[in-house]
């Protein structure tokens, strides 16, 4: 794996947004997290060991991201839950770096929650007819398949959903450019039009009654799991930086070494973490919660310790800015976890005030 990854490095360093994924491919990293290249790599730990060692070499976080979004998406739902047929079609492909898959859940004013999507997918003949929008789709402009969540029933006033394979070229598919996020260059994302894309009955992904709850929801706390690794990667860059940028005297050591204490505490969570998600050790989701409010402790106190030096390094200020923005991503379901969380600290027979969030999809 650091053999890959030192290969990347080597081929990218000295430009490394003129083509960012170009070079991943010719390292081998599209394999990573995958089935084929050897046990070592087909984990979802592989895949953080690498988004971790990006984010650490690169202080990028949208190039971390945007490489771990593309094998996260094709490890969980097509090694996860397509058919023979689907993984040999697309696995060695997306493996070697040749296609690009992107997930569209969310919706313009919708988000991602289930009771406001409006995407259908409508059986006809022998396969479906989908319209509808998408927004926020992570390497979208550069994907060359899509997986569109889609309603394809209403039942008792319930929405029931499948997911579909769309190729970049299916008819009636329109890639619509969004707002650029710069500080998150070179991830890049879009919207959808899907407007009666016609598809066969074997672009569906798992034959499944609702495709929200199994592949969805779950979807949600994976790519967040493994998105430490970036946070982490990210605070070690940040350290570095921090060293090179102030004056060397003992008072700063000091923070220094308290900063490194607790960077090394993040990388430790973080990788327990995403080694329960390949099903090693326990799955505490206080981890994930611990992490994130840790990462944005240790930035704030980098913060405070460069002073404005953080905003004359266009290097380091990007950095913080991609922290923050990332930080702001999916707040509402990241708050109801933590509410959960603080009500399961409560004795079974507490009658504390006040009421908690039941469910981030009321």
């Amino acid at each position: 794996m650091s053999a890959r990854i030192d290969h990347w490095w080597s081929i990218a360093k000295d430009d490394i947004l003129t083509d960012p994924f170009g070079p991943m491919a010719a390292a081998g990293l599209f394999q990573i997290g995958l089935p084929g290249a050897g046990a070592a790599l087909n984990s979802y730990a592989a895949i953080a060991f690498a988004e971790q060692a990006i984010a650490a070499k690169t202080g990028l976080l949208g190039l971390a991201s945007g490489f771990a979004a593309r094998q996260v998406i094709a490890r969980f739902f097509i090694s996860g839950f397509a058919t023979g047929d689907q993984r040999a079609e697309w696995l060695p492909r997306i493996a070697a770096g040749e296609v690009c898959t992107a997930v569209a859940i969310s919706e313009p004013g919708a988000g991602a929650h289930p009771k406001h999507l409006k995407t259908t997918a409508e059986s006809r003949g022998a396969g479906y007819v989908i319209s509808g929008r998408k927004a926020w789709v992570t390497n979208g402009p550069v994907a060359d398949l899509f997986l569109v969540l889609a309603v394809v029933a209403v039942a008792d006033g319930r929405k029931r959903y499948g997911l579909f394979m769309l190729p970049k070229a299916t008819s009636g598919l329109v890639i619509k450019p969004m707002a650029a996020l710069d500080v998150l260059a070179p991830a890049t994302h879009c919207e959808l039009e899907l407007d009666g894309c016609e598809v066969p009955a074997s672009a569906r992904v798992g034959d499944l009654p609702d495709a929200y709850p199994v592949m969805a929801m779950p979807f949600r706390d994976v790519e967040d799991t493994v998105g430490t690794a970036n946070v982490s990667g990210l605070l070690s860059w940040l350290l570095e930086k921090a060293a090179t940028h102030t004056e060397r005297s003992e008072e700063n050591a000091l923070r220094l070494g308290r900063i490194a204490g607790l960077v090394s505490l993040v990388q430790a969570a973080s990788r327990l973490a995403v080694a329960a998600l390949d099903g090693e050790g326990e799955d505490v989701p206080a981890r994930v919660i611990g992490v994130r409010l840790l990462a944005r402790d240790i930035v704030g106190e980098i913060r405070e310790l460069l002073g404005q030096g953080a905003t004359d390094d266009a290097a380091i200020a990007r950095a913080l800015a991609a922290f923050d923005m990332l930080a702001s991503v999916a707040r509402e379901p990241r708050k109801v976890r933590q509410i959960r969380l603080g009500d399961s600290t409560r004795p079974a027979n507490s009658t504390g005030p006040g009421n908690s969030i039941g469910s981030e999809n009321q």
